[in-house]
């Protein structure tokens, strides 16, 4: 499938804010610094997202209207350390109230640095989406940070720890924003959904 076009719609503070419609959603979140703005400007085609050397820079919902007939749903990343305990209570609602009240949405995209073992904080939230029937898929991203012989088994210890903590096993692909790969995986994810 081509993305022939793309249309920033809105940025919302709450799922109440959200566009009241019945297009289909496919959210993107991950820990702050995965590289998710530079992903969905990968995807896209467009520098649609800002992409900060600073984590934590998407505090908003941001919708995103592609070829008129899909939201891309970029969320605010979590797990960024140097905020205080307020404003993480503050991104974790929103996170919280988008996944509990938004019924059109098709599939969730969770962002992993491929180099990074397996954090406590990427494996709840996995668990509570699980736990909460959320459709997800994992990106390993920044593939162009190891050597490709790293790559697979990088994937395979992180897909087994993830078994054997929370006992789920997600599809999921690899990309790299710098490289341009992935971006027909993901698409094929999406519109396999539609």
């Amino acid at each position: 499938m081509i993305i022939k076009t793309t249309e920033f719609i809105k940025s919302s503070s709450n799922c109440k804010e959200c566009p009241q419609t019945n297009i289909p959603e496919f959210s993107f979140i991950g820990r702050s610094n995965v590289g998710k703005s530079s992903l969905i400007n990968m995807i896209t085609k467009k520098k649609i997202a800002k992409v900060s050397r600073n984590p934590g820079k998407t505090l908003l919902i941001n919708h995103f209207l592609v070829n008129s007939n899909w939201f891309l749903v970029d969320l605010p990343g979590y797990g960024y350390a140097n905020i205080s305990k307020k404003e993480k209570r503050k991104i974790e609602n929103i996170i919280t109230d988008y996944f509990k009240n938004r019924d059109n949405l098709l599939l969730t995209f969770i962002l992993i640095d491929i180099r990074h073992e397996p954090q406590i904080i990427d494996l709840d939230f996995m668990s509570w989406l699980s736990n909460n029937n959320i459709n997800f898929k994992i990106i390993f991203t920044k593939e162009d940070k190891l050597k490709a012989r790293d790559k697979e088994e990088k994937i395979k210890k992180y897909l087994n720890i993830l078994f054997e903590k929370i006992k789920i096993s997600p599809k999921n692909t690899i990309s790299s924003s710098k490289l341009k790969s992935g971006r027909k995986e993901i698409i094929n994810f999406i519109y396999s959904e539609l």
